[in-house]
């Protein structure tokens, strides 16, 4: 059976046809003889393994043969009109690039590339490349790119321009053309591409064949095994491509293995949840029984993990329960729950050993609002930057329950690293006495918070022994010393044990943790991401100003850094400002109805906001100024109609067109909240309030506007 190598097609087809040429490429992929394909070499074509066959009366693939290791090999370059194709075929050739080793589509009689756009700004003195210092021969002699593309690139003026030509030139050249705008040596790129020259010099199909399987190669050129692959990648036109064609650098981090803990960091949109899918696939693919586990804060998180991994490879054993073969996906508090029901009437004494006291109901969550109560109803003397919520939820989540304190003897002699607000043994006694007043009424209703019930799940597992042969998080900045608690415990320390994703910038939930206190040592096992994706270099510009000046400290506490860059580039962000609710009310439909009526599709246009009261205001007045819209909570979003949410539940979606409303406004109730609080809890919430607005801004793929209210 021949062996389909798909590219990126450079002509978007519609669903009609989309659909014919699924069904010539699973014929030919079964057997290139069938009758009615009509799989045929083109006379005078400058590249003797082109063929085109028929896909119908119409439109035609245009295609390359290559015979290797027992089988043809079809790289399937895309389908045109019949006159077309027999014109982009004739003048087509797959070759190696001699520098780089890697495989390459050129034409011999191209058009010109489209004009790179000039800014309307004076041009500098130089073009950008010569400002950084890369030469002529960087680009071609070391990199492998086109000479023409290499002169370009060279005389782009800006990183704009740059950009541009980059997206006229998918797969590597496009990235390569990326790198070269970031301070990186020419020895560094051609390290993290992973680029080697060709031990000889040749374009026999063994040849190109190797330099298909060239991991860089594999940013264009993909493999499909089986026919079910092949249906999936032609049907699933909404799929990104980026979830299929992994950067050589994504590459490696799904497939190295690792002697213990791995942290994966990065920026927003630059891979780091494409990478923990494709490792999960990996390891359940090459593991048949191995029991892995794939979690994040959030339950819409989690659902959309288990989504993207049934679409990445539908075959994935999907677990049922933990400690079951396959994989096994849950939002951590949800995978703390399973821990606790599987364990029955034994959790008793992972309670007692975390408490010191029992529950009567385990599976049941204490209700958000019990500190807020108990406080209230203290009448406690402490001052209030101590006697409030905040403080109390903190002080419980990241001294009390990993230390397992259980009574105030314990809670006087325990350490408290990295908390702000010192406590002189009086101001202990009178802090634990609020927190034996929130035990005591949660053991009256028999219940448990999240925080306590990821330590108990962790005390029965410490005892019971590891329930997983591989842990991987998504969104680990999110989590709570006694998720880490859970995490460490549910698998053994082993090679591969716990892989880890995360950004700083993103923390929206909780205070920040360090593994290294909850026996995750990732010491010298920690890499960073720093191409987005995702968003264009304009809106990542906006995006990246959100978080100047903060203070961001990784789980490793080392400060986080930034650095990121952009694959895309497309218009600047629109700031508005409103003075008042109904302006900023109005500014939303215009713009939402002006995208429309572009013909955006309404559900990829999102409106933000900063809660579910706001969510519910903006749904009714675009419905009444006549754009039909739609708030989305925990149900996925629907069709047909612009979608509202909050910028929490935005996080992990992308859209094309995205609007952020209510920026850098607080209500009173707000100021009041964060006027009562400590200094070191103020400048942390208003750090989570920053990540909250540059998360929101990443969604947007295409365009982004942004509504400031005072």
């Amino acid at each position: 059976m021949p062996t389909i190598i798909m590219t990126k097609w450079p002509v978007k087809l519609d669903g009609s046809v989309r659909s014919k040429a699924m069904s010539f490429l699973q014929k030919l992929s079964a057997d290139d003889t069938t009758p009615g394909l009509h799989v045929e070499p083109i006379n005078n074509a400058v590249d003797p393994r082109v063929r085109t066959g028929r896909v119908d009366q119409f439109w035609r693939a245009v295609m390359f043969r290559l015979e290797g290791q027992g089988e043809s090999h079809y790289v399937i370059h895309g389908v045109w009109p019949h006159d077309d194709a027999i014109a982009v075929a004739g003048r087509i050739r797959l070759k190696v690039n001699p520098i780089n080793g890697l495989p390459q589509i050129e034409e011999t009689a191209a058009a010109p590339a489209p004009a790179i756009p000039r800014p309307q700004t004076p041009s500098p003195a130089e073009p950008l490349l010569v400002r950084l210092g890369r030469t002529r021969e960087d680009l071609v002699g070391r990199l492998g790119v086109p000479e023409e593309v290499a002169d370009q690139a060279l005389a782009a003026e800006n990183d704009d321009a740059l950009l541009e030509l980059a997206q006229q030139h998918d797969g590597w050249l496009g990235l390569l053309l990326v790198d070269l705008v970031t301070p990186d040596s020419i020895d560094e790129i051609v390290e993290r591409m992973q680029l080697q020259a060709p031990k000889q010099s040749g374009d026999d199909d063994a040849d190109l064949l190797q330099s298909l399987r060239q991991p860089a190669a594999r940013a264009q050129f993909a493999f499909i095994e089986g026919q079910e692959e092949l249906r999936r990648v032609i049907e699933a036109d909404d799929f990104p491509a980026w979830r299929i064609f992994l950067h050589p650098e994504q590459r490696q981090y799904v497939e190295r293995p690792y002697s213990g803990p791995f942290r994966l960091s990065g920026g927003a949109g630059t891979g780091k949840t494409v990478v923990l899918i494709h490792r999960a696939r990996a390891l359940a693919n090459s593991q048949k029984d191995a029991r892995i586990v794939l979690t994040t804060f959030t339950t819409n998180l989690a659902e959309s993990l288990r989504d993207n991994l049934a679409l990445l490879d539908p075959t994935v054993t999907h677990a049922t329960t933990v400690g079951q073969p396959g994989v096994y996906v849950a939002g951590v508090d949800a995978l703390a729950s399973s821990v606790i029901r599987a364990a029955g009437a034994s959790i008793a004494d992972a309670v007692q050993a975390v408490l010191g006291d029992a529950r009567s109901a385990p599976t049941t969550r204490t209700p958000t609002t019990r500190w807020r109560e108990i406080v209230e109803s203290s009448g406690s003397t402490l001052p209030p930057e101590i006697a409030n919520e905040t403080f109390l939820s903190t002080e419980y989540s990241l001294v009390v329950l990993p230390n397992r304190v259980k009574n105030e003897t314990e809670y006087r002699r325990v350490r408290r690293p990295g908390r702000g607000v010192a406590l002189d043994r009086a101001k202990r006694d009178a802090v634990w006495a609020l927190i034996a007043a929130y035990r005591a009424q949660s053991r009256l209703d028999g219940t448990l918070d999240f925080a306590e019930a990821a330590a108990v799940a962790a005390a029965h597992l410490g005892s019971t022994g590891a329930q997983a042969d591989h842990v991987l998080v998504d969104e680990g900045q999110d989590l709570s010393p006694t998720h880490w608690q859970m995490l460490r415990a549910l698998v053994a320390e082993s090679p591969d044990d716990l892989f880890i994703a995360e950004d700083s910038h993103q923390r929206i939930y909780g205070n920040r943790a360090v593994l290294g206190r909850y026996g995750i040592r990732i010491v010298g096992r920690s890499r960073r991401l720093t191409l987005n994706y995702r968003t264009t270099a304009q809106n990542l510009r906006y995006a990246m100003t959100i978080l100047d000046g903060g203070d961001y400290v990784d789980l490793e506490e080392g400060a986080e850094s930034t650095g990121y860059r952009s694959a895309r580039s497309g218009p600047e962000p629109v700031v508005e400002s409103a003075e008042s609710l109904i302006a900023e009310l109005d500014a939303i439909a215009r713009i939402a109805e002006g995208w429309k009526e572009q013909d955006t599709k309404p559900e990829t246009i999102a409106v933000l906001v900063q809660d579910k009261f706001q969510r519910e205001r903006v749904v009714t007045a675009l419905n009444e100024r006549g754009v039909s819209a739609r708030a989305v909570d925990r149900e996925a979003p629907g069709k047909d109609r612009v979608l509202v949410m909050t910028m929490h539940r935005a996080k992990g979606m992308e859209f094309s067109k995205v609007v952020l409303a209510g920026v850098g406004f607080q209500s009173a109730v707000e100021k009041s909240r964060l006027s009562g609080l400590d200094e070191s809890e103020r400048q942390d919430a208003e750090l989570r309030a920053r990540s909250l607005v540059y998360v929101a801004a990443t969604r947007a793929r295409d365009e982004l506007a942004v509504i400031q209210r005072p």
